[in-house]
């Protein structure tokens, strides 16, 4: 096996398992732990993982990616760090754990959604299309500038889609391309998503996308 030259990196990036969050009619929070099918995501992603070789775990410390993050300890005797780096999108708090059936609630979620495309538009203290673009900026650059080559990342779908966009697009992403990444690109619970750090046949090191939504782990 070719070894890595030094810089590249491998990146596993892991979406937490189902949460209550996702199956129920209320905005979810941080909070949100696993369902009963997401538990048993979290294993079948975990008994994946064990085959890789990787050399840390570094997890959201939401409550659905942490357990998940958890599962793939048990499996490989690695410990979990965490990082704010990888939470979700920040929902305004005042709609955390709220119905979908709430008017004030829904009207606020809809003004911060569209806050998540619209540079300079800010509702409440939910985060922005400029905060989660820093962010996914920031996350790379961790990535980066640790030690180790090869690492699990657990976190979540729509931070995850907001890195493959800036990996992909860089300051060509506008928040009007984002909508539309945002709308026609699918993520399973658990799917692996791996980005790598290496140079191209004639292109200078950067992070490429190399497996995007890969869940043959979920199959029957």
């Amino acid at each position: 096996m070719k070894e890595k030259s030094k810089g590249e990196k491998v990146v596993y990036f892991v979406r937490h398992g189902q949460s209550q969050g996702n199956i129920s009619p209320v905005f979810q929070a941080p909070d949100a732990p696993l369902s009963e099918k997401g538990g048993q995501q979290a294993k079948n992603i975990a008994q994946r993982v064990s085959k890789l070789s990787f050399e840390a775990i570094i997890s959201s410390p939401f409550e659905r990616a942490q357990q998940t993050a958890e599962e793939i300890a048990k499996m490989t005797g690695k410990k979990v760090e965490y990082s704010e780096l990888f939470v979700e999108r920040v929902k305004p708090t005042s709609i955390y754990g709220k119905s979908f059936t709430d008017g004030k609630a829904d009207r606020t979620w809809r003004e911060w959604n569209e806050s998540l495309f619209t540079p300079g538009m800010r509702i409440e203290d939910g985060e922005n299309f400029d905060d989660i673009i820093l962010r996914a900026d920031k996350a790379l650059e961790y990535l980066y500038n640790r030690k180790e080559t090869s690492m699990v990342v657990v976190t979540h779908g729509y931070f995850m889609k907001t890195i493959i966009a800036r990996v992909l697009l860089g300051n060509l992403l506008s928040g009007e391309i984002f909508r539309n990444i945002r709308k026609m690109a699918s993520m399973e619970n658990t799917g692996l998503t791996v980005l790598q750090y290496r140079g191209g046949f004639e292109e200078a090191p950067a992070w490429r996308l190399w497996i995007y939504n890969d869940h043959a782990h979920l199959a029957d």
